[in-house]
Formats: C-alpha cells, structure tokens, sequence
C-alpha cells in the first residue's frame, strides 16, 4: 500500500495520539518510540552514547536498556542519563535497567552503589513496611541517578526449587501468591513515591518452568499453573497500569496451534489473557528480544512483526547477540515497512504509540 494512504488511514489516530500534547510527527516517530535498545560504551563521550542520544533526539529510539557493561562509574551513569533525557525533554526516552537485588543487579557495590538482597531474602527477613522502606531508598538512589522505569518487581511463583532463572537466583518473594502479592505492591508504591515505573514480570510466569529462556526454547505446558496468574490479577484489579514484561515461554493450548510460539509472540497471551480476561490497559514490553528462546528460532522481521501482531508495545533488544549502531534502525525499518503494507499493523503501531506517550506523561 502507498505510503500516502497508509498515513491517510492513520491521520485520526494521530489526532488522537497528539491529544495529550505530544505530536507524532511520523509514522517512522511512532515506530521508533516503541523501540528500547542496549548500547555499547560507558561514558557521555563515547561515540556510541552520542550517535544513540542522537537517535532519541530524532525520535528513532523510545529508550535505553544498561546492562553492567553500561556501568563504569556512578558518575559516569548520571552523565549519560542527563545527556539521553536532554536529547528529548518533551517525549523522554525510558531509561531502564534491571536492579531487583541480589545476583540480578547492574549497579554494584564495585562502583560505590549499595546493594540490595535479592526478593526471596527480603521476604523471609523483612516485614512488608520494613522491605517497602528498603524499596524506598533504592528508587530514590536509582531516580537520583537519572534512571525512570526499575524492571521488577518480580512477580513469579516459586514453584520449581530447580528452576533454573528464578529460583536459583531467589528471584520470587514466594510460592504463596498473596505473599508475592504483598510484597510486589510495596516495590511498587516505594518506585512510584520517587517517580519511577515498574514493570511486572516474567507474565505469564516462569517460577514453575524447568528452563532457561536466556538459553532457549522453554516450554510450559506441563509445569505451567493458573495461580501463577493471581499476582496480575490482583495488582491490574488494584489499578496498576504501567509495564507488563511478557516471557518467552511455550504453552501448547495457548499458541493458537503454531509449534513452539512463545508467549510473547502470541496474541492468546497478550491480547487474550493480559488484556481480555485481566484487564490490563498499560504498556506491554518483552523481554529481551535477543534471548535463545527468540534468536535461536525467529528471523528478526518475524520476531518484530509477530510481537506486534500479538500486542506488543515496546519491543526490548539488549543489543548484545550481535552489537551494532544499526539495530535501532533495522527494527524501525521492520516496523514502518510492515505498516505501509498492512493497515491494520500501522493502526496497531499507533495504538502502540498512545500508550507509550500517555505512560511517558507520567516521567516529565
């Protein structure tokens, strides 16, 4: 389809999308803010960090992904965060990083930042109000530093003693889902008092699975239990509305009948369960589209477009299988080639675009 009519069937969409004071420019800016990207380099003068604060200024990129690399000093960190916020004051990019704790960390004691237990200890040792006020104190730090969007708490069943991400690492607050429950709303409330988002995962649950997604094809089918639902549940009928990070885990009766689609490829997942039958209204993000159980088994344009065929609103590459500069740019040209295609990907696209400006809202 031509451009020019594609755009013409998403002219209302835009209307909308401007309503809450931000307009997309583009189809290409839509695309690009659905986009969080790792990156190479440690300081605001590496060439990386200035072509990617380049990038978010030109709307191509909708936010960062540090990993530990990313961390050479405290300092170093606030420079970067300040340079990749001014690159974009009016639609600020999400600054993201995983800091749950214990073996999960990208600022560590070795920089001077203090660390925190992982959940499964806060939750033996710690009192609800006491693991609320060591929550606290890590999202003031973390927000002093720049940072927007904690990817926690984790909201997984400790189902598996053998599993092999979650349980090895104490990743869960329990097996018990009120507890998990409990101890999720405190994580919650103490990001959102320092203004930061979170993001509830491994949706939908990867306590009971038997291994790893990092390293490949993960299937659930078997081990999967319906109360891993519950946390959800109850934080989504509570009113949270910020991040659902989708796993990559296999379930045979809700693949919609395609051999080894993972959930976050899936519309029964997504758009079935986490929206239909749970309600959520946020934004969903994946996680990290580099692990084995996509790689090993999708193209990169299969896994863009079948992740936002299924619901997907942010896409999440740690950039590391095979670092590049061009990444950013290889995704959005999946994206935006796709919707001058298909109308109906280009209206998804923008819906995308609306929850994505209306949870940024929240950042300014």
């Amino acid at each position: 389809m031509p451009k020019s009519l594609v755009l013409r069937f998403l002219a209302p969409l835009l209307v909308l999308a401007a309503s809450g004071g931000v307009h997309a420019q583009s189809l290409e800016e839509m695309a690009g803010q659905m986009i969080v990207v790792g990156f190479e380099g440690d300081s605001v003068d590496d060439r990386s960090v200035a072509a990617l604060r380049e990038e978010i200024a030109q709307g191509h990129v909708g936010g960062v992904m540090y990993l530990k690399p990313n961390v050479a000093s405290l300092a170093g960190v606030e420079a970067m965060n300040a340079a990749f916020r001014a690159a974009s004051p009016d639609l600020p990019p999400f600054i993201t990083l995983d800091q749950e704790g214990g073996a999960v960390e990208r600022l560590t004691q070795a920089v001077g930042f203090t660390e925190i237990p992982d959940a499964a200890t806060v939750a033996a040792r710690s009192s609800v109000a006491e693991a609320e006020a060591l929550y606290a104190d890590l999202a003031q730090r973390l927000a002093a530093l720049g940072f927007n969007v904690n990817f926690g708490p984790v909201a997984d069943l400790d189902l598996n003693p053998d599993n092999q991400i979650i349980a090895r690492y104490g990743r869960a607050f329990a097996a018990d889902p009120q507890t998990v429950i409990a101890y999720d709303q405190t994580f919650i409330r103490a990001h959102e008092a320092a203004g930061m988002l979170t993001a509830l995962k491994h949706f939908p649950g990867h306590g009971s699975s038997t291994a790893d997604s990092h390293e490949g094809f993960v299937d659930i089918t078997d081990t999967w239990q319906e109360s891993e639902l519950e946390p959800y549940r109850a934080l989504i009928a509570e009113g949270y509305d910020e991040f659902v990070m989708i796993a990559h885990l296999y379930h045979a009766r809700y693949s919609g009948g395609v051999e080894g689609l993972p959930s976050s490829l899936t519309p029964r997942w997504i758009d079935g369960v986490l929206r239909g039958e749970l309600g959520f209204t946020g934004v969903v993000i994946s996680d990290d589209l580099e692990m084995g159980a996509i790689r090993k088994h999708f193209t990169l344009e299969e896994t863009v477009t079948r992740a936002v065929r299924a619901g997907m609103d942010v896409l999440l590459f740690s950039n590391t299988s095979d670092p590049r500069a061009s990444l950013a740019d290889e995704i959005r040209g999946v994206l935006v080639a796709e919707a001058e295609a298909d109308p109906a990907f280009a209206a998804r696209i923008a819906e995308s675009y609306q929850r994505i400006v209306a949870l940024k809202d929240r950042i300014r």
